[in-house]
């Protein structure tokens, strides 16, 4: 998704709507958004066998993204994050945050310190991605924030 290409959705049949609209979830990072398209899909998704093969690492990659975008939602200047909203969003329990954490971790997407003892992870850095519309308005936003508290200090 890091570079443009033209793609047609109504005009590349069943099969390129299901990629697009998967794709566009991972993007943003969007779980809700990737089981609902899983639920209405369902005939489609299963009739691609590289998809059943690997739903489970696709779950684990867009649980992923779903991390990447929550602490990109934190100001970069406070991003302690309860254990409890990770969960809440990927909708997984807490050791499976850990397990996500640990993950993201290990592939260098996060530098953090987990507390166990106060159920947060402090970020300190996420590796930079591709970003949408929203997502820039979203990083336009704490910029401004930021420039403000420069200004007023």
């Amino acid at each position: 998704m890091s570079y443009p290409f033209e793609f047609d959705k109504e005009s590349s049949g069943e099969q390129g709507r299901v990629l697009y609209y998967i794709l566009q979830s991972f993007n943003s990072g969007n779980l809700v958004c990737y089981e609902e398209l899983c639920r209405m899909l369902n005939a489609a998704l299963s009739a691609q066998p590289a998809l059943v093969e690997n739903e489970k690492k696709l779950l684990e990659k867009i649980n992923i993204l779903c991390l990447m975008e929550i602490i990109f939602s934190y100001p970069s200047d406070d991003r302690t994050i309860p254990l409890k909203v990770i969960a809440e969003r990927t909708k997984l329990p807490i050791e499976d945050v850990e397990y996500l954490l640990m993950k993201s971790l290990s592939v260098r997407l996060i530098e953090a310190i987990i507390d166990q003892v106060e159920g947060t992870i402090h970020v300190s850095w996420v590796q930079l991605r591709v970003f949408e519309n929203p997502q820039i308005k979203s990083l336009c936003d704490h910029l401004d924030n930021w420039i403000g508290k420069v200004h007023n200090a």
